[in-house]
């Protein structure tokens, strides 16, 4: 198949001339297929790839995005950099983010690092319409052929969730490998879908107990595993990273924790189920729910329970997280990988 063409995301914006031709290669005006998208289900998801993509693009799915975004600052607020974990250093040209969704990290990276080009990609056209001038929104298809041609310093995503089967997975991560210059550094950001209670507030036959369940089972028949949170370590050691790093996280949903911190994150966290929810699940349980594929009413139907029960003061909720960020080793390193094949060979 022929690769798609690398689009760049037109914001009105000044370019200048130092990017290069690299940054501005393979770039065509945005056809109007592309920002109209698919509509499926009263909800929008891109065209570009060839294949399915079980989350929606469209305004209520941004929003998502943008509560998410804003629950990882206020989680992160009491670091000086609340953007990322990897110790890049202040001299950092290039950065890329996969699956920037709104752009939102991208920018922020952007105005915090004047000095670097940062490159924020998608399936769908972000809705802005002004980005910092360091700062590159494309469409293109991460699944394909990466033609960028200057190394990285930095390779970013969150909430990827489903993005990809196990294969897509493993090209990811190997492409982000090969793209990195030597001492560069991958960090992603994921958290589980199940819905968690440790004092008991919850019911036993609460109808969110069984809410992470069925979307993990509806991404194992689709071919798109839900568990990235607690696979991502080991695809990245695999791809060839060394020197791992992992943050855990609890992100409460709803204000119910007593900490001012976790009490903020968890109204962010409670917005942003609210309006995720059906872009989560709607694909999933219409392609792939059981005994069989439901239909759009059902899903309604089941979400205004999940909805009713979400926004009960009295349930103490929330979800796990974690960050992992690893780097890629310097030529002539000694990793785990190049002692088990000295090993192999004496």
């Amino acid at each position: 198949m022929a690769r798609s063409p690398r689009i760049a995301v037109d914001t009105d914006i000044y370019m200048p001339a130092n990017y290069g031709d690299d940054w501005q290669s393979e770039t065509t005006s945005i056809g109007s297929s592309i920002y109209h998208g698919l509509m499926e289900n009263g909800r929008r998801y891109q065209t570009l790839s060839n294949k399915e993509y079980l989350l929606p693009s469209d305004e209520q799915a941004f929003e998502s995005y943008e509560a998410a975004h804003l629950l990882a600052l206020v989680l992160e607020s009491e670091r000086e950099n609340p953007l990322f974990r990897a110790p890049i250093g202040k001299n950092a040209k290039h950065i890329l983010d996969i699956g920037t969704g709104k752009g939102d990290w991208a920018i922020d990276v952007a105005d915090m690092l004047p000095s670097a080009t940062i490159r924020g990609v998608d399936l769908f056209p972000p809705p802005v319409t002004w980005v910092p001038p360091n700062c590159i929104l494309e469409i293109d298809d991460i699944l394909e052929e990466w033609t960028w041609k200057e190394p990285l310093d930095l390779i970013h995503m969150r909430v990827m969730i489903g993005s990809f089967d196990s294969a897509g997975w493993d090209h990811v991560y190997k492409s982000a490998f090969e793209n990195l210059r030597p001492g560069g550094w991958i960090e992603q950001l994921e958290s589980s879908p199940c819905i968690e209670c440790d004092d008991g507030s919850l019911p036993a036959n609460s109808i969110l107990r069984e809410w992470g369940p069925n979307m993990n089972a509806c991404g194992a028949r689709a071919g798109r595993p839900l568990e990235t949170i607690d696979t991502m370590r080991g695809a990245m050691e695999k791809a060839g990273f060394v020197d791992l790093h992992e943050q855990v996280y609890r992100w409460p949903i709803g204000p119910w924790a007593r900490d001012k911190k976790y009490k903020e994150a968890g109204v962010v966290n409670f917005q942003h189920w609210l309006s995720g929810m059906e872009g989560w699940c709607m694909w999933l349980l219409t392609h792939f729910g059981s005994p069989s594929p439901w239909s759009k009413d059902e899903v309604t139907v089941y979400l205004a329970k999940v909805r009713s029960e979400i926004k009960n003061p009295r349930y103490h909720l929330y979800q796990r997280a974690r960050r992992v960020w690893a780097r890629k080793p310097f030529p002539g390193e000694i990793t785990p990988e190049t002692t088990q094949i000295k090993e192999e060979e004496a």
